[in-house]
């Protein structure tokens, strides 16, 4: 069951607007970054800067920010972002913001922080767009308020920004700043789960089970479960244990039960129903599901062991489990559902995509995955 929780805490990688196209095609600076060649970079973004580019200044920003080639500075990656904020790059603005909120080579001051969210979220940032709903949200550095909150959340998942479209199905499951709507939860956290996020796999395939705000589909929030899974969410490889070990949707497969079970309590998702099933196996079936769990972690997934590791396939109807596992519910503790982990924790101050507009998320955002 999902609580409603929200604090802004360690920094975590969210997809933001990258450099303009036509700037990234122009910039020997940004070819050269992108190319790992950092101290090539540096020296021509430096240059790029004396002509005025803002989008130089924000390169200079990330690369010391960063300490791609050189030491790490946050006092130069500020004083660089300032500049590039100065000139209106809202990636700058959005840097600037973070390094300001985290009080990181600057002094920490959470209004001037809001400030440039608000600058860069105006400019069309969708990242800064959500940082500046959690501002709000929390009321640090502007008033709380929960309305302002759900119309920025709204503006950064109508960007694209995944986060925002997982959190935003939050507001409307739990009302905040927004009437209480299932049909819009559903959507937008479908729409987070169509994009890949596993924490809103998780909480989508638990509305399809149930049929909250959306049809019920059990086959595909079992399908959702399982790309979870193996992406290293432990919640969903609880969920696919279940099902396996009671033969719903999935075929009744108790080595399968095992393996997902041993993954997901290795990572913290206890189930003593399903302690129950591992005493009930053969001593050929733990061994053989052991062997599943040591290829899964290692990585070394073999060819007989690929058919074990596909989608499993689908039964044609409930079976008799030797243990019956309790019903399906998300079991996460989301961010607002209330981004992590392997990929969950609370909403976070979303940083800016690379200066070469690539990102490296590096959480799930939210619950207990």
């Amino acid at each position: 069951m999902r609580h409603f929780r929200a604090s802004i805490v360690a920094l975590a990688l969210i997809a933001t607007e990258p450099p303009s196209a036509a700037h990234a095609a122009e910039s020997k600076a940004y070819a050269a970054f992108a190319a790992g060649k950092y101290l090539t970079a540096l020296d021509l973004a430096q240059k790029e800067a004396e002509t005025g580019s803002k989008e130089a200044y924000t390169l200079i920003g990330e690369i010391y920010s960063e300490g791609l080639g050189v030491p790490q500075d946050f006092a130069k990656a500020a004083n660089a972002y300032a500049k590039g904020a100065d000139l209106g790059d809202t990636n700058a603005q959005l840097s600037l913001g973070l390094l300001t909120a985290k009080g990181r080579g600057i002094r920490k001051d959470a209004r001037i922080a809001a400030n440039l969210f608000e600058q860069a979220a105006n400019g069309g940032n969708p990242a800064a767009q959500y940082n500046l709903a959690l501002i709000y949200l929390q009321g640090r550095g502007r008033d709380a308020d929960q309305t302002k909150a759900a119309e920025w959340m709204t503006k950064a998942a109508e960007s694209g920004n995944i986060q925002a479209q997982y959190d935003l199905g939050a507001f409307y499951q739990f009302g905040r700043g927004v009437p209480l709507d299932a049909k819009k939860a559903a959507e937008w956290t479908g729409k987070a789960a169509d994009a890949g996020l596993s924490a809103a796999q998780v909480e989508y395939a638990t509305m399809l089970f149930k049929g909250r705000g959306v049809e019920k589909d059990e086959e595909k929030g079992a399908k959702l479960f399982y790309l979870a899974a193996e992406k290293g969410n432990p919640v969903a490889q609880n969920r696919v244990a279940r099902l396996h070990a009671n033969g719903l949707v999935f075929e009744l497969d108790l080595v399968q039960a095992a393996k997902w079970h041993l993954l997901a309590r290795e990572a913290g998702v206890s189930d003593f129903s399903l302690d129950i099933v591992l005493t009930k196996l053969t001593p050929e079936q733990r061994v053989a599901a052991e062997r599943l769990v040591d290829a899964y972690e290692g990585g070394r997934i073999t060819e007989d062991e690929e058919s074990a590791t596909a989608l499993p396939n689908l039964s044609d109807g409930p079976a008799a489990a030797p243990q019956a596992a309790p019903a399906l519910d998300s079991g996460q503790q989301p961010s607002l559902k209330a981004p992590a982990s392997a990929e969950t924790t609370s909403p976070k101050l979303a940083p800016p995509a690379r200066a070469n507009g690539t990102t490296q998320p590096k959480s799930y955002p939210k619950g207990t995955q």
